[in-house]
């Protein structure tokens, strides 16, 4: 065998060693993006698990719809503001060590909500929270950059984005059963703390911020993904980028702000669902706490579906020889106009079960919108994908602070959910705007 298809064996096959000496390529990088999978899943099960308990919370510290919105968004506050910090920190120390304190800190604050007598000391810790879940998703980005080939981000970014509405799920069906089990939602808080800081134990054992730094990788893996870093720099060079660490040139760029708009966006419809959707289910369609569980689950189940679908289509059209631009802008502007239509479908349909069946076709195509987690690394190489996943999902949680607010007082002074639910139609406006003003193709010069 020539040296040049002996190279060629090496990176498209996965034989073990025979006797043409081929070494079969280890998929360390796949497990541990399961891992991450899990990490971001139990980060929206403790996010979300006090949207499921809010019927029982509401009434208990009764609170106003007014003050419902405020707690609601508490947590998005912090969240948001320590997006950029948080994504220096990344670039700067690596994403091993923040991911791993992300961990344990948010752990610990989630188990802290379960002691607050109030709505003062739940909303301080629901600040917590934000601040110490932040460098979970740029954490996530910036490892995308580093450990996957080029041709295979569109899973990655999938695989990790799709632990959120996993998450969301899991939280609907895990969160009523810890309340039913234990009696008290507050000792369901503390349980689903203490296992996240458990959590934060296996993050730093298996993650590594080089795969070459990790004992499972072999020549041929790591060399697969040096081969793709190789080319993504080589291309960079010819197109004037200088992968210098910064944000500020990139403000420039129409691509750098369809990102954040785009996410934003994004985010607007999801987390206003995340946040107010059980209370929705509650209030509007009469559910109880075990329906709104299921119903929970099936709606963000479905997300999850449509997020791993999304990044295997993604990839796999991309590897057909199809240019990013097509790819992302055909299945990204497919998906702003399913969410549109069926967000509208739910304001004019009575029906409870026909809103939780469009619902969660909203949720399915939603989530192909977590390629955008490919993205930082697509405008910034890895220099910079951590500084830049930071902007995108500090843009991205604006909308988390403002959206359960609006929700909050459209719902108090309209009493009803009709106004909230086209808040979330122009929220996927937005994004469709943003998704189809992006560039794909190439890294910004900067």
């Amino acid at each position: 065998m020539s040296t040049e298809n002996a190279q060629l064996a090496t990176q498209d096959t996965d034989q073990k060693p025979g006797k043409d000496g081929v070494q079969r390529r280890t998929n360390v990088r796949w497990k541990l993006f399961i891992l991450l999978l899990v990490l971001v899943a139990v980060n929206y099960i403790d996010r979300g698990s006090i949207s499921v308990a809010l019927p029982i919370i509401q009434k208990e510290f009764n609170l106003a719809p007014e003050l419902v919105g405020l707690l609601l968004s508490a947590f998005f506050w912090t969240y948001a503001l320590m997006q950029i910090p948080v994504g220096w920190l990344i670039d700067r120390f690596g994403p091993r060590k923040v991911v791993t304190a992300s961990c344990v800190g948010w752990g610990a604050a989630t188990a802290a909500s379960g002691l607050a007598g109030g709505f003062l000391s739940m909303f301080i810790a629901r600040l917590g929270i934000g601040v110490t879940e932040a460098g979970v998703m740029p954490a996530g980005g910036k490892l995308n950059a580093i450990w996957m080939h080029r041709k295979e981000r569109g899973r990655g970014a999938t695989i990790l984005d799709a632990g959120a509405p996993l998450g969301a799920g899991l939280g609907g069906i895990l969160i009523t059963w810890l309340i039913a089990s234990t009696g008290s939602w507050r000792m369901s808080f503390i349980i689903a703390g203490g296992a996240t800081v458990l959590m934060g134990l296996a993050v730093w054992w298996y993650i590594r911020d080089n795969p070459r730094q990790h004992k499972g990788v072999n020549d041929a893996e790591a060399s697969y993904i040096e081969e793709s870093h190789a080319e993504e720099d080589a291309e960079a060079a010819r197109e004037g980028a200088q992968g210098k660490r910064a944000l500020l040139p990139y403000l420039k760029f129409r691509s750098f702000w369809a990102m954040c708009f785009g996410w934003l966006g994004f985010n607007g419809v999801f987390y206003g669902l995340l946040t107010w959707g059980p209370l929705y289910l509650a209030q509007a369609k009469g559910f109880d706490l075990k329906t709104i569980g299921w119903s929970t689950f099936v709606i963000f189940g479905a997300g999850f579906v449509g997020e791993i679908l999304g990044g295997a289509i993604a990839d796999k059209w991309r590897a057909s020889g199809a240019s990013a631009n097509k790819v992302m802008r055909t299945l990204l502007g497919i998906s702003s106009l399913v969410v549109v239509g069926g967000l509208v479908g739910v304001t004019i349909v009575p029906d409870p079960i026909t809103a939780v069946v469009l619902l969660s076709a909203v949720l399915f195509f939603l989530r192909w919108v977590g390629l955008f987690w490919s993205i930082p690394s697509i405008l910034g190489g890895r220099t910079n994908a951590g500084v830049l996943g930071g902007a995108m999902n500090f843009s991205g949680n604006i909308a988390g602070f403002v959206t359960p607010i609006v929700v909050g007082l459209i719902v108090g002074a309209t009493g009803s959910y009709t106004w909230a639910l086209l808040y979330f139609v122009g929220s996927a406006v937005v994004m469709g705007i943003s998704v189809l003003a992006l560039d794909y193709n190439k890294r910004l010069p900067v």
